[in-house]
């Protein structure tokens, strides 16, 4: 695999010549926070943070989206389909457990020409966590604080500098004209003992070993009841999380025009599945509750082969009850089969 060095002086100035080129999103301070926003010039990317609470899927997915517009007459109606961006976009600085999120949603929009235009328009550029924090599990699920899965570059720390490892082509030719040196025998040993004392500093993590097939086995179990007794259905650990990807349609009309429009929706919600006939599949929250982890574990490996969480902590940190998925997961783990 080829790697490149880049001082972190250089940064700025490296994402005012992708400028030049893409429209870049990188990660900003706002308001005390840090968010995902497109930038005017380099030196307006923040890269020293943990994990932003807003992961970047809406710049691949916007919460809210015109599919098309109307206009009708008597006898004709004419619909207008929004034209897709032509200016290729560059994601920098995203984390890699967000970048491996896509990798689901490229299964989940299979077909659908918004999302599919936009990916296809897409570079990403990762760096590395070399401080996980404590709510997060990506090694438990397959991925890592230094994974390369669904990135273009991935950018390790190591002291002034970064090693950037070239993951795919598209990658290599961000680079072509960049002048970064190779990186030498000292910048990959040092690259190397981030990523071990990274890895090695993981807090608690989840068992996957036969969850799948104890999920399958426990949908009726009354245990469901006990793990959502505090449960809000407040929907935020859908909206913050990076695979979550549920949404509604609704068209908004006034006379002889008007626009259908995606938006984002959950699963946490009464009215998700509330039928025009007035029947619920999903009356309470237990039932919403455990919907949410039978599809993350259990349906999306029957439907892509992946499991539908990244382990980035999100929903652990943000949840105002603080329901913690990791412990959900151990107590589903330990439950003998109902006969």
């Amino acid at each position: 695999m080829k790697t490149k060095t880049i001082k972190k002086k250089d940064i700025a100035s490296f994402l005012d010549t992708l400028l030049t080129r893409y429209e870049v999103f990188a990660p900003v301070e706002r308001d005390e926070r840090v968010v995902f926003e497109a930038i005017g010039a380099g030196s307006e990317a923040t890269l020293d943070y943990q994990n932003t609470t807003m992961p970047p899927k809406g710049i691949l997915f916007p919460q809210t989206e015109q599919l098309f517009s109307y206009r009708s007459t008597k006898d004709t109606a004419d619909i207008a389909v929004p034209s897709f961006k032509e200016k290729p976009q560059l994601i920098f600085g995203i984390r890699p457990c967000d970048a491996r999120s896509f990798l689901l949603f490229d299964h989940a929009f299979d077909g659908d020409p918004y999302y599919i235009n936009r990916r296809g328009n897409t570079l990403l550029v990762s760096i590395g966590c070399t401080h996980p924090q404590a709510p997060c599990f990506c090694t438990s699920v397959g991925g890592g604080p230094f994974s390369e899965e669904g990135s273009d570059l991935l950018l390790i720390e190591t002291g002034d500098q970064y090693l950037i490892q070239i993951v795919t082509d598209r990658g290599a030719q961000l680079l072509e004209e960049s002048g970064f040196k190779d990186a030498g025998k000292d910048a990959l040993t040092l690259a190397q003992k981030m990523i071990k004392t990274a890895e090695a500093s993981m807090g608690a993590g989840i068992e996957i070993d036969g969850l799948k097939e104890k999920l399958d086995s426990s949908f009726e179990n009354p245990i469901w009841q006990e793990l959502t007794e505090k449960c809000l259905g407040c929907g935020v650990c859908t909206y913050l999380c990076p695979t979550c990807h549920c949404f509604d349609m609704v068209d908004e009309a006034e006379g002889s025009t008007g626009e259908r429009i995606r938006i984002w929706d959950s699963c946490q919600f009464p009215l998700f599945t509330l039928q025009a006939s007035g029947v619920n599949p999903r009356p309470t929250v237990k039932e919403r509750f455990r919907q949410r982890i039978m599809h993350k574990f259990s349906y999306m490996i029957e439907s892509y082969n992946q499991i539908g969480c990244v382990g980035c902590g999100r929903c652990i940190t943000e949840c105002p009850v603080n329901l913690d998925i990791r412990q959900v997961v151990h107590t589903i783990s330990k439950l003998e089969a109902l006969s």
